[in-house]
């Protein structure tokens, strides 16, 4: 029933038949037209297109089925052939029905899409005829008659839209500067002061009016319009604005930055001018090799009074950090950033990065805590917070932390942070003695990123401590000393692999490099050492770096007993 109410609905929006003569030749093709419209009702693009190619063969006189295998011919792409033939369709749909505003607006955005502008106009000025309510139809029109550099046809489109839609800031703008492109200052002019006339009480008006005359070199009138402007209404923004442009051209300076700190105090300033006008004053000074501290007393002044947003504290904080400024003070900065946009997470961000510099790991746990509540979405808080509480010996806090965060990870998440997401839930998981879930997550870790290089040797050495998957500890470990050759620590890791797997002469040639590059004399090294020094029957070798290790580490008794019994001991 759907399928059927859509096909009645297609004949009659296409007139299927109707001009055909009855007959057997009018049924044959609306069969095969109806069997087309069913399988392009299912999807099936190649049958559909198969019967409408069927349909044209019968009759070569029907619209509809040229217009249907256009959009298939489009669909296609790629080849121009194709393309010049999708074309070649629809302008034959439209000429069989010249009044069919469908083909005939088909027909004019595939001359745009060609970029064909000078064919498209004539259609759709056609279009427009046929339904002169469609008011959308001269917007498009006025686009291709600038596209053409048609400057009169786009004046006579927007007198056209004006006698539609009434006199307007947009209309009358726009054929102004298409006047001032012309050269007719003049028109340019006149135009402006017509709007500002019918509008006597809109000073926003009358301030285009002397911008247009400013444009086209009536400096006197403007500049008189400018201040009645301001005599009227001291606080209006536009008039201060051009007057200040005004100056800055004139090379006027020192009036043009007296109404640059009257413009950002004004309480009518938007935002967006605020923004511009500060980020112009910065490099205007910079270039200068100006004094910051201007710079900063405006941004204090804008700052002491009610903010609508963030924005002038965080441009402040930027310039803070490039003139780099004492961080105390770029912090307190960021604090007033946060009061006023609790939500900011890369102020925050900025906050808990200061915070892990200096240590103050307790700031960076109350920072992401509060963090949670106004972006629970972003990662790095959770990490940083499970890093703090890492680093303040609260594990049960920190893994916490970050299984928290797993709970935000998505497909989109950075592959570095998830992996060390992972990676030091690893650490911690084997830490509480928990080694399969540990395992468990030092697997996730290296599906988000297989190089990883610190978790590939811990996962690699755990794995060896329990005498499990060695070959697969093996190359994980390899990995790591490939990235990095001379760290100690990855070479001690690769040494006792080999030593697991009994590959006692190679362990020993990584073991000597692990001495070599072990600048801390790590007791864990020294001892892995011995123990592979024995197992290469070099004895006094053995013990010599076994009594070093005992130095190292006094409370160690498996050491004492293998200095004792000059043999090497498996711990349990």
């Amino acid at each position: 029933m759907k399928i059927k109410v859509l096909i009645v609905g297609l004949l009659m929006a296409v007139g299927v038949g109707a001009s055909a003569d009855d007959g057997i030749a009018s049924l044959r093709y609306d069969s095969y037209f109806l069997q087309a419209l069913v399988q392009r009702e299912k999807g099936n693009a190649d049958a559909a297109f198969d019967l409408l190619q069927h349909c044209i063969k019968i009759n070569p006189q029907a619209a509809e089925a040229y217009y249907f295998l256009a959009q298939y011919y489009q669909a296609l792409r790629g080849d121009s052939t194709n393309l010049k033939t999708a074309q070649q369709y629809i302008l034959k749909a439209a000429e069989l029905e010249p009044d069919n505003a469908t083909f005939l607006e088909t027909v004019a955005q595939s001359y745009i899409r060609q970029a064909e502008y000078e064919k498209a106009i004539p259609v759709m000025e056609r279009l427009y005829n046929q339904d002169k309510s469609r008011e959308e139809l001269l917007e498009m029109l006025f686009e291709l008659y600038q596209q053409t550099d048609n400057n009169d046809k786009a004046i006579e489109t927007l007198n056209r839209l004006e006698a539609a839609e009434g006199k307007s800031e947009r209309l009358s703008y726009a054929k102004s500067e298409i006047y001032t492109n012309m050269g007719n200052k003049k028109a340019a002019i006149a135009e402006m002061r017509q709007l500002a006339q019918q509008y006597p009480n809109d000073l926003n008006f009358k301030g285009m009016y002397a911008d247009m005359l400013l444009r086209n070199d009536e400096e006197e009138q403007a500049l008189k319009l400018y201040n009645e402007i301001l005599a009227e209404e001291p606080d209006n923004t536009r008039a201060q604005v051009s007057l200040r442009s005004y100056y800055r051209v004139q090379g006027e300076i020192e009036k043009a930055d007296s109404l640059t700190e009257v413009i950002l105090l004004n309480k009518n300033t938007t935002n967006e001018q605020r923004i511009y006008l500060m980020r112009q004053m910065v490099a205007d000074s910079e270039r200068a090799d100006g004094d910051s501290t201007q710079i900063l007393n405006m941004f204090h002044k804008m700052l002491a009074g009610p903010q609508k947003n963030a924005d002038i504290a965080t441009l402040c904080a930027a310039y803070m950090d490039l003139k780099k400024m004492p961080r105390d003070s770029v912090r307190a900065m960021l604090q007033t950033v946060l009061s006023i946009a609790p939500d900011n997470a890369a102020a925050r961000l900025q906050l808990v990065s200061f915070a892990w510099d200096r240590k103050d790991h307790q700031e960076v746990i109350t920072l992401c805590q509060d963090a949670r509540q106004y972006n629970p979405e972003e990662m790095a808080f959770y990490y940083y917070q499970g890093m703090a509480y890492y680093q303040e010996e609260d594990k049960d806090k920190a893994l916490e932390a970050f299984q928290n965060g797993i709970g935000v990870i998505t497909p989109e998440s950075n592959p570095a942070i998830v992996s060390d997401f992972y990676a030091v839930m690893g650490d911690l998981l084997h830490q509480k003695g928990l080694a399969r879930k540990a395992f468990e997550a030092y697997d996730s870790c290296l599906q988000w990123k297989d190089d990883n290089i610190m978790c590939l040797n811990n996962y690699a050495y755990y794995l060896s401590e329990l005498d499990e998957q060695l070959d697969k500890a093996e190359q994980m470990s390899y990995k790591t000393i490939k990235a990095e050759p001379k760290n100690a620590t990855y070479l001690d890791t690769y040494a006792w692999i080999l030593f697991m797997q009994g590959r006692y002469a190679e362990s020993k040639v990584y073991i000597d490099q692990a001495l070599q590059n072990d600048s801390d004399s790590s007791a864990v090294i020294t001892e892995h050492a011995g123990d592979i020094y024995i197992q290469n029957k070099e004895p006094e070798r053995a013990v010599e770096l076994w009594k070093q290790a005992l130095l190292l580490d006094p409370q160690n008794k498996i050491l004492i007993r293998k200095i004792k019994q000059r043999k090497y001991i498996k711990r349990k």
